[in-house]
């Protein structure tokens, strides 16, 4: 692997799902074919209406199909990347670029990871996201929130005003009003209805450690950048262990953006659907280039990454990324 990190491609994770997100995907042969195998692979993994999203199993099929499709029309096109990172779920898509995973058993993987999750709560748990306060402020809040019958967790931390909290729904209500009362610009309820990345899922962890340990251990073909550790990881089984005990330990994207500043990243490219990701990296880097393929043609990305490898000067134009408390 190289010393040259400047192409960072960006997987997002649930939460960003929408309707026919799979049926906006780059009319591009790679993708037909992708959510063709798809099928094959697992039947039902290409839909996307509405009512199929409301499952946690379908929703993570369809962003670990959504995040392959667009990996691999950017390699027809020329464009590979030079490390990889995924927030959540995307970690699957991630890791099949970075070679660790083969696309089938991802999907395997993504699909017991979900129907776990969703067996182990069912009901009455979800996650809600505080904009507008510190990790600091909100990990205070939830202190003083949860409780041994409904717990709460710092979840996800996106930036150093978006952070994320699981647990219980009456948990998060509390968590709602504490968070208002201290300050906090905007309280959200998200579109998740399980206690993702807290100790809650410990024993999805477990679980998924036992399944991912069948998988062959293979050469990375690019760094890989974990969003549980904000690190990156170089080793096949390491990477499979992130991605087992990633859905049980909190995110630290904000780490992963900062990361990515200090390795060099020029171009951030974020694979479907949305601009979620994209969008904290534009605000950590101004000067850096930003895509997300739910906006740009394969063929731009592909000019841009062109442009940007050809490029060295970009590495002292960008500003540093703010540090992580």
């Amino acid at each position: 692997m190289g010393a040259d990190l400047s192409v960072a491609f960006l997987y997002p994770g649930q939460g960003t799902q929408r309707p026919g997100m799979l049926h906006d995907l780059p009319r591009h042969p790679a993708v037909a074919a992708t959510l063709a195998e798809a099928e094959q692979l697992l039947p039902g993994s290409s839909r996307d209406d509405a009512e199929a999203l409301e499952s946690t199993v379908t929703t993570q099929v369809a962003l670990c199909v959504a995040g392959v499709a667009a990996t691999r029309a950017l390699a027809c096109a020329g464009v590979a990347p030079d490390v990889v990172a995924g927030h959540s779920t995307g970690t699957f898509p991630a890791a099949v670029a970075a070679g660790v995973l083969t696309f089938g058993e991802a999907l395997d993987a993504v699909r017991l990871r979900g129907e776990l999750m969703r067996r182990a709560y069912p009901s009455g748990y979800g996650m809600t996201a505080v904009l507008g306060l510190g990790p600091a402020a909100v990990r205070r809040v939830v202190e003083a929130t949860g409780t041994d019958d409904d717990p709460a967790y710092v979840a996800v931390v996106d930036t150093d005003q978006q952070v994320v909290v699981s647990g219980s729904l009456r948990a998060l209500e509390r968590v709602a009003a504490a968070a208002a009362t201290a300050g906090a610009r905007r309280v959200v309820r998200l579109d998740i209805a399980v206690p993702s990345h807290c100790p809650l899922l410990a024993g999805v962890a477990d679980a998924m450690a036992g399944h991912l340990r069948n998988v062959p251990r293979r050469r990375l073909s690019v760094p890989y950048l974990s969003d549980s550790t904000g690190r990156l990881l170089h080793d096949a089984g390491t990477v499979l262990d992130d991605l087992a005990r990633g859905v049980a330990t909190t995110v630290r994207w904000w780490d992963v953006t900062g990361l990515l500043g200090e390795l060099g990243a020029a171009l951030f490219v974020q694979a479907p659907p949305g601009q979620v990701l994209a969008r904290m990296a534009r605000a950590a880097y101004p000067r850096a280039r930003v895509l997300a393929l739910d906006d740009t043609d394969v063929a731009d990305v592909a000019a841009y990454a062109r442009r940007t490898r050809s490029s060295h000067s970009s590495h002292s134009a960008r500003e540093p990324a703010v540090p992580t408390p």
